[in-house]
């Protein structure tokens, strides 16, 4: 298989079966790109990651177009953006359809009332899996990226702080800079 179907075929993998957004497909992503064709090293995983928040739209497509261009230049981008998206056109078309016919009825309320729990643990699931990767800095725990978490943590959730997460995301580049160019 070359390597443009094969970049196809994971991102579509990932684009079908991340249910719940980009959060929820980083875990697919890392196993498809670090652990199955090792495309990237985990400590390039946890800066795609970064990256792909930092930078505009979708995370999970912004890891494509990311992987894309690494694997194999502009047609890896188009290729692993591609099968990335169309499993959401084709699933949102056929669920637009189903939704608008079967909206009221008690089964998909219930089926949603399922899945909704499933979700959240599936991105609070990556989410440790990242703190972990972002905390660690060759195997000791990375006090600096402890901090900056944890005030960014607090940040977010505090009622009387208002940043968001884009001032925050400067914040911590502003952080970043200062801290290795003063340690």
């Amino acid at each position: 298989m070359s390597i443009l179907a094969k970049l196809f075929a994971s991102f579509f993998q990932i684009g079908l079966f991340s249910i719940g957004g980009g959060y929820a497909a980083m875990p697919l992503i890392k196993a498809q790109v670090v652990d199955l064709h090792h495309w990237l090293t985990a400590v390039e995983f946890s800066d795609l990651v970064t990256i792909a928040e930092m930078t505009p739209g979708p995370i999970a497509i912004n890891s494509a177009t990311f992987v894309g261009m690494r694997v194999a230049g502009i047609a890896g981008v188009v290729v692993a953006t591609l099968g990335n998206v169309l499993p959401s056109v084709i699933i949102m078309l056929i669920l637009a359809k189903l939704y608008e016919k079967y909206s009221e009825q008690t089964l998909l309320k219930r089926i949603l009332e399922g899945v909704r729990p499933v979700v959240v643990s599936a991105i609070f699931t990556a989410g440790l899996g990242l703190l972990q990767l972002a905390l660690k800095s060759y195997r000791v725990p990375d006090l600096f990226a402890l901090v900056v978490f944890l005030l960014s943590f607090i940040a977010l959730n505090s009622r009387k702080i208002k940043v968001g997460p884009i001032a925050l995301l400067g914040l911590g580049a502003i952080a970043g800079v200062g801290y290795h160019l003063l340690f």
